[in-house]
């Protein structure tokens, strides 16, 4: 039987089967490929390990949405998950009170990383535009941050 023959019948089952296990091996808690880059000791917060799952956030990200969301009262703030709850406030100059759910889902320094939910006192989300404008001034602010790190 040639190898064709057996990769075309029985065996690939047991193939694909080894090779899947072989993946799954090098996705370890201490694997680069855990979190599927690799990361800068310099953007991470700190990290908690569940089982085999590593959380991360981006310092930079987090400080950021702190600093730019800093009117309203944060009810709770999780670093490890990335996670900050805001109560209601009135953004300076506005007359609308909001809240904001923010979730920072990545060590990386992206807009892929930053997720912001706003919300008005009826409990309707808020414009995507005004949404979009809270994101971009977070981005705007942790990029800031990031290069005065930078400098020191």
């Amino acid at each position: 039987m040639g190898i064709w023959t057996w990769a075309r019948g029985a065996g690939r089952p047991a193939v694909a089967a080894v090779a899947g296990l072989a993946l799954l091996a090098g996705c370890g808690p201490g694997s680069p490929f855990a979190t599927g880059r690799a990361e800068d000791p310099a953007v991470r917060q700190p990290t908690r390990t569940d089982g085999y799952e590593s959380v991360a956030v981006n310092r930079y990200l987090w400080y950021a949405s702190l600093d730019v969301l800093s009117f309203l009262p944060v009810e709770s703030a999780d670093p490890f998950t990335g996670v900050i709850v805001t109560g209601y406030g009135v953004p300076p100059g506005g007359s609308a009170a909001y809240r904001a759910t923010i979730y920072v889902s990545d060590p990386a320094l992206d807009a892929r990383a930053l997720n912001v939910a706003l919300f008005t006192r009826s409990g309707a989300p808020v414009a995507a535009g005004t949404a979009q404008a809270v994101e971009d001034a977070i981005l705007s602010r942790a990029r800031q941050l990031r290069m005065q790190d930078r400098r020191l």
